[in-house]
């Protein structure tokens, strides 16, 4: 066993991937755990002085995947540094059960206390901290909720009362999962999971109000599909896309106007969110991969890369992918709830 490591067995079914509960006294061992677990990477924070010592167990049950933390006081992030392309798959339903946390996510900060829930998209920056706490994770695969863009937009980093409600459901069934998922085969597995995907939907359409799209939504849900399709086209710009649609440049802009991007700014941040993944992914220079997606001029390419994400895109080159692109680096984080 690893130093800093210790092991609570717990009774499990192999039919439901329960596992062992873990105990860890070492920052670095948890941190790695974590993200064996199945939760995205995180990058250091700070914790308080002491004694360390966290707990973490982690379970399936079907598509579903639970993992229950006891963590120190402290914080931690996630940027784009610790991006993933499996973190695109799935969303992240936080329960607090004991303590305090407040979660960031985009504009939004959710202060949650016992039985609050809030929705978190992995694949985007999040900061965390909190006191000394117990939280259930449900890692959801998105392809089952079906948000709408829009709609994740309103919901991530929201906090959601737990103590009434469809999210007291969500809340009490979470805790309860957590403690134990044992005699399930994989068909009863299989189709928990759907029902509880289904009461996460529920509260989450509930939150939402009318779940049917008015015009004005359904039309910028096509615009930004249609900027999503036309990415590497270096023509794309407002003026094409209010044409494209029949609509005038003002209404194109109105559309926009309650949302966190503008439509240049969607447009750019989409593109740089790309080149940021061919970077990651694949062994090609920092101009082929700025020319690809629209971006004409390297130097401003660059100035752009490094305002948005913190850091130059030349490090997530092949030959130099090093510090802020290893996943390892993501993997240790310093302070609760680490994740």
């Amino acid at each position: 066993m690893a130093p800093g490591l210790t092991e609570d067995a717990v009774p499990a079914a192999a039919a439901c991937g329960a596992s062992v509960r873990r105990v860890f006294t070492d920052i670095e061992a948890f941190g790695n755990a974590l993200v064996d677990s199945g939760l995205p990477p995180v990058l250091s924070g700070r914790h308080d002085s002491g004694e360390f010592r966290a707990g973490v167990v982690a379970r399936a049950l079907g598509p579903l995947r639970l993992i229950a933390l006891n963590t120190p006081a402290g914080e931690c992030f996630r940027d784009a540094r610790c991006a993933r392309e499996a973190d695109e798959r799935f969303w992240q339903v936080e329960l607090m059960t004991r303590g305090h946390a407040r979660v960031e996510q985009g504009r939004r900060a959710a202060e949650l206390g016992p039985a609050d829930v809030v929705l978190i998209d992995p694949a985007r920056p999040v900061r965390f901290a909190s006191t000394a706490s117990t939280h259930v994770t449900l890692l959801v695969p998105r392809r089952e909720l079906r948000l709408r863009t829009g709609d994740a937009e309103r919901l991530a980093g929201v906090r959601f009362p737990g103590d009434h409600g469809p999210w007291a459901l969500v809340a009490s069934l979470a805790r309860e999962m957590a403690r134990s998922l044992r005699g399930f085969g994989a068909g009863a597995a299989d189709r928990s999971a759907a029902a509880v995907i289904e009461l996460v939907s529920v509260a989450l359409e509930a939150q939402l109000g009318d779940p049917r799209p008015g015009p004005d939504e359904a039309l910028r849900e096509r615009i930004v599909g249609y900027i999503e399709a036309r990415l590497s086209d270096r023509e794309l710009a407002p003026a094409g896309i209010a044409a494209a649609h029949h609509i005038s440049l003002r209404r194109l802009h109105r559309l926009f106007e309650d949302q966190p991007l503008t439509v240049a700014a969607l447009i750019r941040r989409r593109r740089l969110e790309r080149c940021r993944a061919d970077l990651m992914r694949r062994d090609r220079t920092v101009t082929a991969v700025a020319a690809r997606w629209g971006f004409a001029d390297p130097a401003h390419f660059s100035r752009l890369f490094k305002a948005t994400f913190g850091y130059n895109a030349a490090t997530l080159t092949a030959g130099e992918r090093t510090g802020p692109a290893d996943a390892s680096e993501c993997a240790s984080p310093a302070g609760a709830p680490r994740r």
